[in-house]
């Protein structure tokens, strides 16, 4: 499994049939690369930019719970 698969699979139960599409759009807009590329020393501002967007989405806390999952991720 990739580590972009492994985040996708973590961010379903939060952001449900979004979640392709939200982490998609966070690779290629925040980080500059294609979802399919994500390395492990990028995994700790990808957190930071979920974060940020999940929370404008959902419970600040649910926000945070992932992109502390998301960054521990390798």
């Amino acid at each position: 499994m990739t580590l972009y698969e492994k985040t996708l699979f973590v961010s379903k139960p939060y952001l449900g049939p979004a979640a392709e599409s939200f982490l998609t759009r966070q690779c290629k807009t925040r980080l500059k690369i294609e979802p399919p590329l994500l390395a492990a020393s990028q995994m700790a501002e990808l957190a930071k930019w979920v974060g940020i967007g999940a929370e404008l989405i959902m419970d600040k806390d649910k926000a945070v719970e992932l992109a502390r999952k998301i960054s521990v991720l390798q």
